[in-house]
């Protein structure tokens, strides 16, 4: 049964997501600004991702004051009560930019400090709103992850073969031609690979059976924080290799026994390709 602390958090994320959602929805109606660029041009930040993650941190703070902040545009601050909003105000900021419908608002609340690292936090609830589709994906620790009002299930009798597969690349132009020798590597193994560009979007598409596989290496922690909830909670399993959680070293994300087959394929290929300092 959900506790009133978990239901309460879940609402103010997925109301604060839709807000924001609105609010990037009609910026990119009126045209898009480029603000700056982070690691490469091409890896580029908008107006329109500054003043989202400004409404986020505003709505977040008037509501819960204590809590503290992890967000992509923003200084991070820690809080008092032990928890911790990560935000992404717009992942896929290149389809944004472009006006590719694959973008989406991503929010969760964490319990544990603004740190990097995800395996020193607990995802408790998070939500991933899509405005161009009016999708809204929310998920709560053991309460199960939802499309709107429809349980999500990932599916688990689908062998690798027949699978459809995820994956992102770098924003380094070096990096991603590793990348590609890893896909080229996958892609006669799996029914087919698909870049969304959104790493959000990604992990909600695994819990709603629209893609069977993904995974990413070099992404951040608001990148996926809401969406890992989802896909954990729809029954999929989320880390790295073996043991390791999820986080800038790899994310894995599928049906157990699908990860399962697909881990060791995936470790011949880092192997080969991602490391010496490759990647």
């Amino acid at each position: 049964m959900t506790t009133p602390a978990s239901a309460g958090l879940l609402r103010l994320a997925q109301d604060t997501a839709l807000a924001a959602g609105e609010l990037a929805a009609r910026r990119r109606a009126g045209g898009v600004q480029v603000a700056a660029s982070k690691s490469s041009p091409e890896d580029i930040v908008t107006l329109a991702d500054q003043e989202t993650e400004s409404l986020i941190r505003a709505l977040l703070a008037e509501a819960r004051p204590d809590d503290g902040f992890f967000g992509e545009e923003s200084a991070a601050t820690r809080g008092t009560s032990g928890l911790t909003w990560v935000v992404d105000p717009i992942d896929g900021t290149v389809n944004y930019l472009y006006g590719f419908p694959a973008w989406a608002v991503s929010i969760a609340v964490v319990e544990g400090d603004p740190d990097p690292d995800p395996a020193t936090w607990t995802t408790l609830a998070g939500a991933v709103y899509n405005p161009t589709g009016d999708e809204l994906f929310t998920a709560a620790a053991g309460e199960g992850a939802w499309l709107g009002g429809r349980r999500l299930h990932v599916p688990t009798a689908v062998p690798l073969s027949l699978s459809l597969l995820g994956t992102g690349f770098s924003y380094r132009a070096a990096e991603r031609e590793r990348q590609a020798d890893v896909v080229r590597g996958l892609i006669g193994q799996v029914r087919d690979i698909r870049r969304i560009g959104s790493a959000a979007l990604d992990l909600c598409s695994v819990a709603a059976g629209r893609l069977n596989l993904y995974y990413e290496r070099g992404l951040n922690p608001w990148d996926h924080a809401a969406g890992a909830l989802v896909a954990r909670e729809a029954g999929a399993r989320v880390g790295g290799f073996g043991a390791e959680r999820e986080g800038g070293d790899l994310l894995i994300a599928g049906a157990p026994g699908l990860y399962r087959v697909f881990e060791p394929l995936l470790a011949d290929l880092f192997e080969e390709f991602m490391t010496d300092g490759k990647a």
